[in-house]
């Protein structure tokens, strides 16, 4: 995940970034035309996560499926710059494709404000056939109306917190303890209304917050819990899943439409394609994960029972939830009831 997730897209910096970034993507064949073309593709995220990897098969695809016509140049580790910059880069056309948190978007793109919703999913099945379904596929085409196009929903598991202490099997575990959030007022808000002291802090800054007890806990997915060291100073993980918000993989609308029908299609496929790759990694990583906490002698608390935590989200809800949004709060119900 990003901790910059109050993305503000701002004209007067483009020609910085896109200077900054060094691309020479003018010189690519319009698609239309039949031309060879690479699509320039980026992710703040290193080389060899799960994200990036799904890139890599995605071009992969397009390659073999179009005899090199078509291929995907990855420049993963934020190469050209943070999410923020490189998506204000793809909005207005200076790079092809970018991996960013659905949070980023929420500033722009009212839709992408569901998937940060706290307790939205009943779990990763549930996030999953939304994502795959009618829902996720509104979410990525209304990304049009702000010169993007979004291609795949890349689940990134549910988000537990871990802590110095204890474990969090219920709410009031919670009350008065510091969690270190991202500055994100949807994470603030959420935090406040389990009863914890809500703690923004730079994520580079946790390790050392948690050392100095600055801080009592943090939040995040298994991953990022398990690769930052974090588990060293906070043995305690749990489960909660009380944020689930995904990862996209977004296309600048400029070149989307270069392409002709037929390359959209293939485009899209291959991004459909590549959502498998990614789940497959990311779940091997979050097993791995898991295995490198207990045999370091750390605790996970699972099958924690999500409902008095629920219970406690309607402030959230009426702050958050416009009238636009609660159809498909109503639908995402359904699933889940219907056992996904």
């Amino acid at each position: 995940m990003t901790d910059n997730i109050q993305f503000q897209p701002n004209r007067r910096n483009f020609g910085a970034l896109l200077l900054g970034g060094s691309l020479a993507v003018a010189g690519c064949s319009d698609s239309s035309s039949g031309g060879t073309r690479i699509l320039y593709s980026t992710d703040s995220q290193p080389d060899g996560y799960p994200t990036v990897e799904a890139v890599k098969f995605m071009g992969q695809y397009l390659s073999e499926k179009t005899d090199g016509r078509l291929s995907v140049k990855s420049y993963p580790g934020g190469q050209l710059g943070s999410e923020g910059s490189t998506l204000e880069i793809a909005m207005f056309g200076g790079l092809d494709m970018t991996r960013t948190f659905a949070a980023a978007l929420n500033n722009i793109a009212p839709l992408t404000k569901l998937f940060s919703l706290p307790f939205l999913f009943r779990s990763t099945a549930h996030q999953r056939e939304v994502a795959d379904g009618e829902i996720g596929e509104t979410i990525l085409k209304s990304l049009e109306a702000f010169g993007l196009r979004g291609l795949a929903i890349y689940d990134t598991g549910g988000r537990g917190f871990y802590t110095t202490e204890r474990t969090i099997p219920h709410p009031s575990a919670l009350d008065g303890m510091k969690i270190r959030v991202p500055n994100s007022d949807i994470f603030l808000a959420t935090m406040r209304a389990l009863g914890a002291n809500p703690t923004p802090m730079n994520f580079s800054e946790v390790y050392q917050g948690l050392v100095q007890n600055v801080i009592e806990g943090a939040e995040n997915n298994w991953p990022s819990y398990i690769s930052t060291r974090h588990y060293e100073v906070a043995p305690y993980f749990s489960e909660t899943g009380h944020f689930r918000t995904p990862d996209m993989l977004i296309i600048s609308l400029r070149t989307w439409e270069n392409f002709s029908s037929e390359d959209q299609a293939l485009v899209k496929e291959a991004a459909r394609q590549s959502v498998g790759v990614m789940r497959s990694l990311w779940d091997a990583r979050v097993e791995d994960s898991k295995r490198t906490l207990l045999e370091s002698g750390g605790e996970i608390l699972s099958d924690i029972d999500t409902d008095p935590f629920r219970d406690l989200m309607g402030p959230v809800y009426e702050q958050f939830v416009t009238p636009d949004l609660a159809p498909y709060l109503e639908e995402i119900d359904r699933i889940g009831e219907a056992g996904a």
